[in-house]
């Protein structure tokens, strides 16, 4: 191995500080659906082993959490907003202090990915009255995506409220932050593309205004909770669930006035989802953000340990966020610094509702004890 790369590996599992948030090394576990709370939203003893078997990693971001029972996106998904979801993230949390891990809470309102047989027959909401073209699941099978309500501002305001109260239970329930979910097509997305926002009031329109209102909430949750504690995730040019973001110029100039806002915010970090993370856009954002960023390229391509040592020692990303590698290895880490075979995910298992392709991945014969 040449010094260069022996120096790249040797970065990675270095310490790093996001915010008041301290990591000892630089591998995060990305936020990923796994649809395992049952119809309650309530963390259970499964959930609570999955994040544990994975503290080893330098944070562990959970799945999207929903701030409000009208935001539930998916059939299973956690919620943070009764008592008894709060008592079970509790759990969680411990479980993954007692291992020495870091944990924030990815908190989410599904926007218009949902359905009234997913959220309990309330209210879909989004910027505009505009339908995902395609069908999502639930639990009496695949439905066509509703005709979403255009939320009046005092409305987007209640749903700011939600994310603000879901992110003070989250600290409540002991998890060292939580990451706003402005990405992958749910409502803060679904705000900063044409696409899915065609309003003309002070949320519509020009970059500045579509911005807005993901600025307004990511600063009252730092205001809440800590900016050090919070982290952002964005998707420019994701293209998924119709929120379509063809236009680099528009893009540039959303996300930039977006970053151009917070930056002075001093969140804890920016998690960029796209595909080409040393690329232009991604490296403009970043400056202009001017704090960490944790890079992931996972939902688009397998990230590997190449990529991951790559992106780091080129000082591309100060963490990078990995999805697939680390459902199916649970010592992902001790995996990347000893050069070992990594398992092979299950896909087909990724959103059942067991122990099956969730926490029966081997580790290593060496930590199996």
């Amino acid at each position: 191995m040449s010094s260069e790369s022996a120096r790249a590996k040797y970065r990675l599992f270095t310490p790093v500080s996001l915010g008041d948030i301290e990591l000892a090394n630089r591998v995060a576990m990305a936020p990923l659906t796994r649809m395992r709370s049952g119809s309650s939203g309530v963390p259970g003893d499964l959930m609570i082993e999955h994040y544990e078997q994975r503290a080893h990693l330098g944070l562990i971001v959970t799945e999207g959490v929903y701030s409000s029972p009208e935001s539930q996106a998916f059939v299973g998904q956690p919620g943070i907003v009764t008592d008894e979801q709060v008592a079970g993230w509790r759990r969680v949390a411990e479980a993954v202090h007692a291992r020495g891990g870091r944990i924030v809470m990815q908190v989410v309102h599904g926007g218009r990915v949902t359905h009234p047989e997913v959220n309990g027959g309330r209210r879909i909401l989004a910027p505009s009255a505009i339908a995902i073209d395609g069908e999502g699941h639930s639990a009496k099978g695949k439905q066509p995506y509703p005709v979403p309500l255009a939320l009046t501002v005092p409305e987007a305001r209640s749903a700011l409220d939600d994310f603000v109260a879901a992110s003070r239970r989250a600290i409540e329930a002991g998890l060292d932050g939580v990451e706003v979910h402005a990405a992958n097509g749910y409502l803060l997305h679904e705000f900063l593309s044409t696409a899915s926002n065609r309003r003309t009031d002070r949320y519509g329109g020009s970059p500045k205004n579509r911005a807005r209102f993901v600025v307004e909430v990511v600063t009252a949750v730092a205001e809440a909770i800590g900016a050090g504690r919070v982290g952002l995730r964005i998707s420019p040019e994701r293209n998924i669930k119709d929120v379509l973001e063809h236009d680099r110029d528009d893009v540039l100039a959303t996300y930039g006035h977006l970053l151009d806002e917070l930056r002075p915010v001093g969140l804890a970090y920016l998690s960029v989802l796209h595909e080409e993370l040393k690329g232009d856009l991604v490296q403009e954002l970043r400056k202009r953000f001017g704090g960490k960023l944790m890079a992931n390229s996972g939902s688009l391509s397998m990230t590997t340990r190449e990529e991951a040592t790559e992106l780091v020692e080129a000082a591309h990303a100060d963490v990078v966020a990995v999805g697939r590698a680390a459902i199916a290895n649970p010592d992902l880490v001790a995996r990347w610094q000893g050069q070992h075979p990594e398992n092979e995910p299950r896909p087909k298992l990724f959103y059942t509702s067991g122990a099956e392709g969730y926490t029966d991945y081997p580790f290593l014969r060496a930590n199996s004890a």
